[in-house]
């Protein structure tokens, strides 16, 4: 059969009453059921172009984004390098019609702008001249974390949430409560007053948890009583391991939410990252031994860096008021209580490490029904600390009957009703408040006045 030419736009029918099989040209070009299929590997395609082109040349003339580009390999990350600058890279490697032949054709075209995302860990692996181009020719943008919450935003978050319910295709919708339950949970995760998260993943999956239930019960429509049932069950594993943590603590008796002990304080912390966490209610205790000729504060309980600092700056606030008291006297033992899986970072516990410290020293016991978290500094101020809401819902789930937080906090605090009828929330500005409140001093009378 002969053909006109390889570049007719229209191929004219031909009659043939057998059975037509596919032709290749000569030149490999395939001519598949009375269709012209240029470059399709045929016999006669030399070897470079049978060649797949990569993202940087199908992204040429437009917009190229790569997610978590810290994972790239240096090598990768090189030749992207070369490609920025050069606007063109050369095609490598081959593709199932090469028949395992390597090949390499002439740089091709890459002219694009580069969107990159990653999280801090990425400044630190990310090609330093690949860096360098990309603050030198671009931008660098350090996105935020949460939105003000104004009309305007609190509309877009239902938005949001309707766009989740069209995306999923069989959950039902949500109705005003049921937004407004949600909208209550973008604050809390946000962390921070007038302020809702941008973390609409984890949201996410919170509507679609919500919307599986509403389903499987039938409902027309999502109400706040799945979205609470929702938070039960698609808990995180940081909240998963929060609970089995206090559940094991109440089994051995480790956290104790009544009476008084000397040296012992029920302190507050967090499990998770800065996605999402869970809080915990972290025992703490001091003991007093006789010491050497240089009196010292000895803290345990896989303490990190920030952690060892904060218990530093305790100590200052010992000193100033024990100085006399323990100088080339004793040794402070302070134990971070069954720590040893997860550890202690940050300074948030420094409120509770001090007043554990100033029970063991003056034997003033420390009301179990107490807990607490604080920074703390070296003049003795209680400073902020971050995901003070998780905390007390700690301290709720434990049965604890009071939370000192510091008053700097108080603002940012997101609780239903029924949470805050369970607890007295206590916000207080100085250690020697804390002190006063959380210990019993009765008998101490003096070493009261000494605080004050």
């Amino acid at each position: 059969m002969e053909l006109k030419s390889e570049k007719i736009k229209k191929i004219e029918k031909i009659k043939y009453e057998g059975y037509l099989y596919n032709l290749t040209t000569e030149t490999g070009n395939l001519f598949a059921n009375g269709i012209l299929v240029k470059n399709s590997g045929g016999l006669g395609t030399p070897a470079y172009e049978r060649l797949i082109p990569g993202m940087i040349h199908r992204s040429n003339g437009g917009v190229l984004f790569i997610d978590e580009i810290a994972n790239l390999r240096p090598e990768s990350q090189q030749e992207l390098l070369t490609a920025i600058q050069e606007k063109k890279y050369p095609i490598t490697g081959q593709s199932e019609r090469s028949s395992g032949a390597m090949t390499r054709s002439e740089p091709v075209p890459c002219d694009f702008v580069l969107i990159a995302s990653g999280n801090p860990e990425t400044i630190k692996k990310i090609h330093p001249a690949l860096r360098s181009r990309i603050r030198g020719y671009g931008y660098e943008v350090y996105m935020n974390s949460t939105i003000e919450d104004n009309e305007e935003n609190r509309e877009k978050m239902a938005q949001f949430i309707a766009q989740e319910v069209k995306k999923d295709t069989k959950i039902p919708h949500f109705t005003k409560d049921a937004v407004l339950s949600i909208l209550e949970e973008s604050r809390k995760r946000a962390g921070r007053s007038g302020k809702l998260t941008l973390r609409l993943r984890e949201l996410g999956g919170l509507i679609r948890a919500a919307g599986d239930l509403a389903l499987e019960e039938k409902s027309k429509y999502v109400l706040p009583i799945h979205i609470e049932k929702a938070k039960s069950l698609a808990r995180t594993l940081e909240q998963q391991m929060a609970d089995r943590y206090i559940e094991h603590k109440k089994e051995y008796q480790m956290i104790v939410t009544q009476g008084t002990l000397i040296g012992r304080v029920n302190g507050l912390a967090v499990l998770g990252s800065e996605n999402y966490f869970s809080g915990i209610v972290l025992p703490i205790e001091s003991e007093i031994t006789p010491g050497g000729k240089k009196s010292e504060i000895i803290a345990t309980g896989q303490l990190g860096k920030i952690a060892k600092e904060a218990v530093k700056n305790v100590s200052a606030i010992i000193l100033k008021y024990f100085g006399e008291d323990i100088k080339e006297k004793y040794d402070v033992f302070v134990q971070f209580v069954q720590t040893s899986e997860s550890g202690v970072e940050g300074d948030s516990a420094s409120i509770a490490v001090a007043t554990a410290i100033v029970s063991a020293l003056t034997k003033a016991p420390i009301k179990q029904d107490f807990a607490m978290t604080g920074s703390l500094s070296i003049k003795g101020e209680v400073l902020a600390v971050g995901g003070v809401t998780q905390k007390i819902e700690a301290a709720i789930e434990a049965g604890i009957a009071n939370v000192i937080i510091p008053k700097s906090n108080e603002k940012d605090i997101v609780l239903s009703e029924s949470q805050l009828k369970k607890i007295k929330i206590i916000p207080l500005s100085t250690i020697q408040e804390v002190l006063k409140l959380a210990l019993d001093w009765t008998n101490k009378k003096n070493l009261l006045k000494k605080l004050q």
